[in-house]
């Protein structure tokens, strides 16, 4: 099981670089946004089929490891109103009951080894996934990111609405129904931020990096069996 990585760094909110973009799109103007695009998951879903492995933890895994190389998108505020960046996110993502279609929240600590994340995430879902609660298994760290999957729709737009205020600035995905598209596994992918922590630029940037991990799994993933 995985060491649960809770690192994180404080940032100097006198000299950093958004400090007055921070302040603008919090105090001034709140605002945050949404992309949608689709993303190509052809090669890496042939991949996993070969050696039958889940494509859900296959994509929570890419996702957070994507987000790793995006500093933009791990910040966060404490309860002294400190702002922190850390080290990785862990990604929370919600399952559904077959026998009433209710959903529970669950979460998987990230590895950077996609083998022992796809360990985690198996035992995960023996353990909790039929628990029928909200939160089956109790957080343990602020470092948990929304993520999801609507896989009996394809969308062309997804816009989550929080109703609380914000005590982090992580992004919130939404994957739906990849469909066959000219022979292409085409996947829509919803990306919402706070514009205090990012901007359009680094969502380009995420999502760029995402198609590349989708792209080359051979890279990117481990089978769950060690073999390459």
């Amino acid at each position: 099981m995985t060491d649960l990585n809770t690192d994180f760094t404080p940032i100097d909110q006198q000299n950093w670089s958004r400090r007055d973009y921070f302040y603008y799109f919090t105090k001034m103007m709140p605002t945050g946004f949404t992309l949608n695009v689709d993303i190509d998951v052809t090669t890496t879903k042939t991949w996993l089929a070969a050696r039958q492995l889940k494509f859900n933890a296959a994509y929570l895994y890419l996702i957070s490891k994507v987000i790793t190389q995006i500093p933009e998108f791990r910040i966060a505020r404490t309860q002294d109103q400190q702002l922190v960046r850390y080290a990785v996110l862990h990604p929370a993502y919600s399952v559904m009951h077959a026998d009433d279609h209710s959903i529970s929240s669950l979460w998987t600590a990230y590895d950077p080894d996609f083998r022992q994340f796809y360990r985690n995430y198996l035992t995960d879902q023996e353990t909790y996934g039929a628990q029928h609660s909200p939160m089956p298994k109790a957080p343990q760290s602020e470092n948990t990111y929304m993520i999801g999957s609507i896989p009996w729709t394809h969308f062309t737009s997804y816009t989550p609405l929080p109703f609380t205020p914000l005590n982090t600035f992580f992004p919130v995905i939404q994957a739906g129904r990849y469909t066959l598209v000219d022979q292409r596994w085409q996947m829509p992918l919803s990306v919402t931020i706070h514009h205090a922590v990012a901007d359009g630029y680094h969502v380009s940037q995420f999502l760029n990096q995402v198609q590349a991990a989708f792209n080359h799994p051979e890279t990117w993933l481990m089978t769950a069996s060690g073999d390459d």
